[in-house]
Order: C-alpha cells, then structure tokens, then sequence
C-alpha cells in the first residue's frame, strides 16, 4: 500500500482506538469517580481530529452521553464536515 494512503490509515486508527478509550474511561470516571471526568471538549476534540465514527459507535454502545444533543448532532455533524473535506482534497489533488 503507498505511503500517502497507509499513513492517514494509520493515523485514523491510532486516533480511533484513542477516541474509544477516553470515552470508556469517561464512562467509568462518571460512576465511579466524577472527579476525574473527561471534559466535553476533549471528547468533542477527538471526534474532530478524526475519531468522529469511533466516537459515536462507542457512545451507543455503552449509552454514554447519547442524551446530549451536543454529542449525538455534533459528532455526526463533525464526521460528515470530516466527509465533505477529503472529497474537496481528493478533488482538487486530482
């Protein structure tokens, strides 16, 4: 696989799995220590750095914070901008 397709790949894995920990550590923080809790914008920051899908699968799955409308219209909101922005890119690259 080239370089310039593998790296991004790469990276939105890395940033995935980072989206998915934090919030499962949110989650547990919420019961069991909300003293330690993840800020919002932290959350809201890695959605869109690229960890939007990862984010929001997670969020359903454990039904954290999926009574926030900030969360359940932002974070689709955030991937589909995620979506319009690599179309313009690959359009104008080629």
């Amino acid at each position: 696989m080239e370089p310039k397709i593998l790296y991004p790949l790469i990276y939105l894995g890395m940033i995935s799995v980072i989206s998915v920990i934090v919030c499962i550590y949110d989650k547990i923080a919420a019961k069991h220590n909300p003293r330690h809790r993840t800020r919002e914008r932290t959350l809201l920051l890695l959605s869109a750095l690229g960890g939007s899908v990862a984010m929001f699968v997670t969020m359903q799955l454990i039904r954290h914070k999926t009574k926030h409308v900030k969360f359940m219209v932002g974070i689709p909101v955030i991937f589909l901008l995620q979506v319009a922005l690599v179309a313009f890119l690959y359009i104008k690259v080629l």
